[in-house]
């Protein structure tokens, strides 16, 4: 098994995309009150997540790995089309919800939510480019088999609470992310060996790294839906510590 095969089976074995929060929302089964703190909860992530690349993509120093970086930027800025950028789709989400975008800016966030966000900027902007890449590497990779679990709860409360739901933002993430998978693993071939790399193969110090940042990333994005969690069995899961990040600049 290769290096990739190895930590891209350690991502579908990891509860940040295994666990009680994503098995009920999967079914629907979530109450009005839960699935707008959801929406608002998420929506840090949306808003957060490109200025978090952009900080990833200039602490970069491989220049292959910084190419397939950049993908993943510009279509999160909706590659050339503002109408697709990623957070307006989002917000569009939102208001199809009847929920005020100002009102989810300014909503404080959960410490769970504060600690996902500002964990990933430290990640991301880490000068260990290693663990900087691993923490990418884990998102990209989780992030299917997440779509895979939202987007069905979301057709059931469409369906049944919420007919003017609009999906876009969720369905458009789930057709893009094969894409976002294999910019990652081409950033990964790039550092490890592969023909026309140029960087020499990651050493076994370096695979340690990238290791710690897939399960760093991925252990604070566990935090986040069980800091959304309220079913009493999942209330005693322990939750990621925050990371010092933007501090301040993060308080809505």
């Amino acid at each position: 098994m290769s290096f990739y095969e190895q930590v891209r089976s350690d991502v579908l074995r990891h509860g940040a995309i295994n666990n009680s929060y994503l098995d009920r929302f999967c079914a629907g089964d979530v109450s009005d009150r839960e699935f707008r703190e959801f929406a608002v909860e998420f929506y840090n992530f949306s808003r957060f997540f490109p200025r978090i690349l952009a900080a990833q993509l200039v602490n970069t120093e491989d220049e292959a790995v910084a190419d397939e970086l950049t993908k993943v930027l510009y279509s999160e800025l909706g590659d050339g089309s503002v109408k697709n950028r990623h957070e307006l789709l989002y917000r569009n989400f939102l208001r199809s919800l009847g929920i005020d975008i100002h009102a989810a800016m300014t909503t404080p966030m959960r410490p769970s939510t504060r600690a996902y966000i500002e964990g990933m900027e430290t990640l991301y902007s880490s000068g260990n480019h290693a663990m900087a890449l691993g923490a990418s590497f884990g998102l990209e990779h989780m992030a299917i088999t997440m779509w895979d679990h939202l987007i069905p709860g979301l057709t059931t409360l469409r369906a049944t609470r919420y007919p003017a739901m609009d999906m876009t933002y969720f369905v458009f993430h789930r057709q893009l992310e094969s894409d976002h998978e294999r910019a990652m693993e081409k950033a990964i071939g790039a550092i490890d060996g592969e023909s026309g790399a140029s960087h020499a193969p990651m050493s076994d110090t370096e695979k340690d790294d990238f290791r710690r940042g897939v399960h760093a990333v991925l252990d604070y994005l566990e935090g986040f839906w069980m800091g959304l969690e309220r079913r009493p069995a999942a209330a005693a899961q322990p939750r990621p510590q925050p990371v010092q990040g933007w501090g301040n600049e993060l308080r809505g």
